[in-house]
């Protein structure tokens, strides 16, 4: 499953980051594979928004799609 499809209030795994480019882009964001996020807010026709200790950080949709997520149950 990729970011942009995640619900609100659910807490994922990110598993994969696309190509290079993009894998640089979440790290200044300071996400990067292996991490463990919440899901906080999905914005219609916009960005997804996941917190990751205190902080909340708002992902565009098109770079959403390119980060692969799991579901943790």
């Amino acid at each position: 499953m990729n970011l942009d499809k995640c619900k609100k209030g659910h807490k994922i795994r990110i598993t994969g980051i696309g190509n290079s480019d993009i894998r640089a882009q979440a790290i200044r964001f300071g996400i990067s594979e292996g991490e463990i996020v919440c899901c906080a807010e999905v914005v219609p026709a916009g960005p997804v928004v996941v917190q990751k200790n205190n902080q909340e950080i708002a992902i565009g949709r098109r770079l959403a799609r390119q980060i692969a997520v799991e579901l943790i149950s």
